[in-house]
């Protein structure tokens, strides 16, 4: 209740407030305040009672907490993903190594031009895969993660 109120036991007579709003702003609340059919000094002072509302604080937190709790969960969802292309690229190279003997000398160029091959070829897999997927995180069941 306003001071002049109390005092009078009357209403007080608004105040005029000139405010200078960002063109895009200015549209939302002309939109907001035509769907509503209430004037934009309505939804203004609305706005601004709920700014400064003492639960104005606690709603901000909540939407705050809210909005951690979706990072946490993407964060969440990126170590997951991270902890199973370190492992399977572990497993890779495990067998890769363990399976593949040594070349002689003579062989090597050779081997290598075919292995050159062979990396285009997987690069060319890999960004259909990334393209069209289905994406290996996709294809491990969460609870596995």
């Amino acid at each position: 209740m306003s001071q002049y109120r109390e005092k009078t036991g009357r209403p007080s007579k608004k105040k005029r407030l000139s405010v200078y709003l960002d063109p895009d702003i200015s549209l939302r609340l002309d939109d907001h305040a035509d769907r509503r059919e209430q004037s934009r000094s309505m939804i203004a002072e609305a706005a601004i009672v709920s700014f400064l509302s003492p639960d104005a604080e606690e709603r901000r937190e909540a939407a705050i907490a809210k909005r951690l709790d979706r990072i946490d969960r993407i964060i969440q969802r990126l170590e997951r993903d991270i902890g199973i292309t370190n492992e399977a690229f572990a497993i890779f190279i495990r067998a890769w190594l363990t399976s593949t003997a040594s070349l002689p000398e003579s062989a090597q160029a050779a081997a290598h031009a075919k292995g050159g091959e062979r990396y285009d070829k997987f690069l060319e897999a890999l960004g259909r895969r990334l393209a069209k997927g289905p994406k290996l995180r996709q294809e491990i069941p969460e609870d596995n993660g």
